[in-house]
């Protein structure tokens, strides 16, 4: 201290203040780098919780045309049973051929468009439980986003307390892999699934459930 009143800086007092503001900004640094990742990954587990909402209401939607195709499929079987019994009431002797002729044309009329209605709900459910899956699966990697996002931010605080920056650099490395991850799901990309073979999986489903669709219940 100088006869005025002035501080005299030594050199370990420079040293001091000099690793104290490098302290702070990396504290600093950490602190708004968790503050960006908590916000991304709370847009994508919205994402995620939204497209698992879609997915129970597709899934939902579907249940009810395939309800609405049994019963259907219910109908064209009572009326194939009177055309049948009509039938058999022509081979009869003693009754009235061209009634019994009339009544088994008519019911072949709407049992054609009983079955054209039922086969138009069994595709409507077939398209439901296609949204369903692909809803499902966007769901799958959202999680999958916002889950590297709370790593990251967990490799963060422990940055935070240890002060390691090759922590730092992998809580960056693990967050920019989580925003890839939500990227791809926004754009509806899977390369992971393309790479093990579970990127087609509900095209696949798709496709087997319409393939099955497609033939009638017994009796038709």
């Amino acid at each position: 201290m100088s006869g005025h009143g002035f501080h005299v800086h030594g050199p370990h007092d420079h040293a001091v203040e000099h690793a104290h503001h490098q302290a702070d900004d990396f504290a600093s640094s950490i602190a708004v780098m968790t503050a960006i990742l908590a916000t991304v990954g709370a847009m994508f587990g919205y994402m995620g919780g939204a497209t698992q909402n879609d997915a129970a209401l597709f899934k939902n939607n579907a249940a009810i045309k395939k309800t609405e195709a049994a019963n259907t499929w219910a109908y064209y079987q009572s009326k194939s049973a009177k055309q049948n019994l009509a039938e058999l009431a022509m081979t009869l002797p003693g009754t009235d051929v061209e009634r019994y002729k009339a009544e088994v044309t008519r019911y072949k009329s709407e049992k054609e468009q009983i079955k054209k209605d039922a086969e138009k709900l069994e595709k409507e459910s077939d398209e439901w439980n296609k949204k369903s899956d692909e809803a499902l699966h966007s769901h799958h990697q959202w999680a999958q986003a916002t889950t590297a996002e709370q790593i990251a931010i967990s490799l963060a605080a422990i940055t935070l307390l240890t002060r390691r920056r090759w922590l730092k650099i992998a809580s960056q490395g693990v967050a920019v892999v989580g925003l890839a991850l939500g990227l791809f799901a926004w754009f509806h990309v899977d390369p992971i699934g393309s790479l093990t073979g579970g990127g087609h999986a509900p095209a696949a489903h798709a496709e087997a459930a319409a393939a099955a669709a497609s033939a009638p219940p017994a009796g038709h």
